[in-house]
């Protein structure tokens, strides 16, 4: 990368093959000793090449994600396609059963924001109700996004789109203004909040990422106000999957752990939390690859022998769920142990 911009590289196909087949898990950054940042490496060059490597229709599709409606509509139209047989949902990487119906979101009050997203909101809306449910089981109050706050922009940062990321960025913050904390159900969606101080350069946009924390950071440090397991709660065995951008950019998976541990027997993974092949849109993009590096985290959950898989991230559910294993959210499952939710994961 140094070389190409120094100029004593050419830009040619086997550069951008490289850069483009990236998956952008930034577990590099967690194992090399000498700290490279490799993901804003990598973020740079995706930049420089943006116009090379994002076709029209896929920078399209990014733009989309900031309006809800069009998201929502979009979902819709598909697990309606879904039920009648005439949508490739593998091909396309959907989930194997959109929702029709999404259960219902309402705000409690302004002491916690939950951020909602785009993608994730249209498609795992039951995951940001128990979230909201076990805030609110604390005496806490839950503050929604305003206009605006539809899309964080992670997609687009991760294709080089780097205006479109800006714009959402500076969206999405205004669409979650004060001081209160900013809880995020999806890992890659946090990481990229985190990163707005970044991305942006401003005071303002530093103070809004410290306002953000995983969602099992911020219960595991309530974990005493919680309720306790409902009456006839069965303690599940789950295997833990680590999202790449909760372990190697937020550094926080070991809150899930803590949540989880009065009322799930958690096993570990034995690839040293290798990636599961989702990356964003990289299982859409490149759709061998993602499946190739899927089959070793498969592997592995096949070998810790837990019947149920636990991960923070929706594009590593839906990824994981697509190969016909049993996924859930660690918030999902916590809801359920306390009856907030169905033991299922039914949002009553």
């Amino acid at each position: 990368m140094r070389a190409v911009e120094a100029g004593a590289l050419e830009v040619d196909d086997p550069f951008i093959e490289s850069m483009t087949t990236c998956i952008q898990c930034r577990g590099c950054e967690t194992a090399c000793p000498s700290g490279v940042p490799f993901g804003h490496l990598m973020s740079d060059t995706r930049i420089a090449l943006a116009g090379r490597t994002v076709s029209t229709p896929v920078a399209f599709g990014y733009r989309l994600l900031a309006s809800p409606l069009l998201v929502r509509s979009a979902s819709l139209a598909a697990a309606v396609g879904q039920r009648l047989g005439i949508v490739p949902s593998a091909r396309l990487g959907l989930p194997s059963r959109l929702p029709i119906r999404r259960p219902r979101l309402v705000a409690s009050g302004d002491d916690v924001w939950v951020f909602t997203g785009c993608v994730m909101d249209a498609w795992q809306r039951d995951v940001h109700v128990a979230l909201a449910r076990l805030v609110e089981s604390t005496g806490r109050g839950v503050a929604l996004p305003g206009r605006g706050g539809g899309c964080c922009g992670a997609l687009a940062a991760h294709g080089g789109l780097e205006g479109e990321a800006r714009r959402r960025a500076e969206s999405t913050m205004a669409s979650m203004p004060g001081d209160a904390p900013i809880v995020v159900d999806s890992a890659g969606c946090g990481a990229a909040l985190l990163e707005y101080g970044d991305l942006l350069g401003s005071d303002a946009a530093q103070h809004f990422s410290a306002r953000v924390i995983d969602a099992s950071q911020w219960l595991a440090a309530h974990i005493e106000e919680l309720p306790q397991p409902h009456d006839g709660h069965v303690r599940p065995v789950v295997a833990v999957q680590d999202p790449c951008h909760l372990r190697h950019v937020q550094h926080a998976h070991l809150p899930v752990r803590d949540l989880l541990a009065p009322y799930a027997d958690t096993v570990e993974l034995d690839d040293d939390g290798l990636c599961c092949g989702a990356g964003g849109a990289f299982s859409v993009t490149e759709p061998e690859l993602a499946d190739e590096v899927r089959s070793r985290k498969l592997a592995s959950i096949a070998r810790s022998g837990a019947p149920r898989t636990v991960s923070a991230n929706p594009g590593c559910l839906e990824h994981l769920r697509r190969a016909g294993i049993v996924v859930d959210h660690p918030v999902t499952v916590v809801a359920a142990a306390v009856g907030v939710i169905e033991e299922d994961g039914r949002v009553r």
